[in-house]
């Protein structure tokens, strides 16, 4: 048996229960810092997409532009790489998602 969620986010196009990577720009006073030996985004934790958003919005929103979520891509709306920006839009989604549950 499906619950509303997942009959809701399938509709919307978005498998927040897909394997999904939270990663962190290395940084240096709150901006990027890739003058540095590992200048990628390192991961914090592997989970869900559901997870990772639940863990991004957990970070300070002035530190929120050095985080990035990997995943699976889900055309034609969710990509391999989802930037902060998204990551905002995404997380409106998913409590809109949890409401009609």
């Amino acid at each position: 048996m499906t619950s509303s969620f997942h009959t809701a986010d399938r509709r919307a196009g978005i498998n927040f229960n897909a394997p999904a990577s939270l990663r962190k720009w290395p940084s240096h006073n709150g901006k990027r810092f890739t003058d540095t030996r590992y200048p990628d985004p390192y991961l914090l934790i592997e989970s869900t997409l559901g997870e990772c958003i639940k863990m991004f919005i957990t970070k300070p929103a002035s530190q929120q532009h050095l985080y990035e979520i990997h995943t699976a891509p889900q055309p034609p709306v969710v990509g391999n790489v989802i930037r902060a920006e998204h990551i905002e839009e995404f997380a409106k989604l998913r409590e809109l998602f949890l409401a009609l549950e």
